[in-house]
């Protein structure tokens, strides 16, 4: 069975400890943490600047035997300074990270490439590959969009991040990724959701609070894990408000749950 990461967004309101306390309750291999707040209204647990944290979470992924698969999210907006972002790459380092979430929130393309081509920079000197993600709603809509970004900057390190509702959302289908290299996929976000998307104004809140565990929406996740390298790991993303009344460990098992099923009904074991 491949890698089976708790994206901190799943159980966005656990803190660090409690974050990883759930994932070993559901039987993850790894968490996602989530150190940069995407947007200032959004509010986080400060990890960046917080030794004692720091110790903490070593701790507590030392007890649990757990790792820190990938770190979030860093949107690169007009106000963006890569400099001051580069002390979330060093805690990534610390934290033995693998990855770096990284979206696009510019309106200014030349900006947003160039910021994104001193990120990777930044990034691929600490042994970290930037992971690009598209979501309908920023200013990187769609796979294609995502990819042809990357070719613009031209970053050896970099990848693209496929999640399954925005790839559903961009009015894209599992069959789109054939079309490009499969490296660029180090691994993928799943979630589910209903077959019919919302109108053009729910897309950001279903995404940010209505998305479903895998294996109770319409989605093609059989088809969208086929699409990726036999192993690729999964990382389930899954904000689900409904049940935001369950524990964190609930939810997290509860997601890992329906995605297990999938992959016990796709053969992967």
């Amino acid at each position: 069975m491949p890698l089976l990461s708790l994206a901190h967004f799943t159980v966005i309101d656990a803190d660090p400890i409690t974050l990883i306390e759930a994932a070993q309750i559901g039987g993850y291999d790894a968490v996602g943490l989530r150190i940069v707040a995407p947007f200032p209204t959004d509010h986080i647990v400060p990890v960046i600047g917080d030794p004692d944290m720091m110790r903490r979470i070593k701790s507590r992924l030392a007890d649990t035997g757990l790792r820190i698969f990938d770190v979030e999210a860093i949107w690169l907006s007009a106000e963006s300074d890569v400099t001051a972002l580069e002390p979330a790459l060093d805690v990534a380092v610390e934290l033995n990270a693998k990855y770096v979430v990284v979206a696009g929130r510019d309106p200014d393309r030349g900006r947003l490439a160039d910021n994104l081509s001193r990120l990777c920079a930044a990034a691929n000197i600490r042994g970290i590959r930037v992971m690009l993600e598209f979501l309908p709603y920023s200013e990187i809509r769609s796979l294609a969009e995502a990819v042809a970004l990357l070719k613009d900057v031209g970053p050896a390190n970099a990848g693209v991040l496929v999640d399954a509702l925005h790839l559903s959302r961009s009015g894209g289908t599992p069959a789109d990724l054939a079309q490009y290299d499969p490296a660029l996929f180090s691994y993928m976000h799943l979630c589910d959701a209903p077959a019919v998307p919302p109108a053009p104004e729910g897309v950001r809140s279903e995404a940010r609070g209505g998305r479903l565990y895998p294996g109770e929406g319409s989605l093609w996740l059989g088809e969208f894990i086929r699409a990726f390298p036999r192993d690729t790991p999964i990382a389930i993303e899954a904000p689900n408000e409904r049940r935001s009344g369950l524990a964190p460990a609930a939810r997290a098992s509860l997601a890992i749950a329906g995605t297990r099923r999938l992959l016990e009904e796709l053969g992967v074991k």
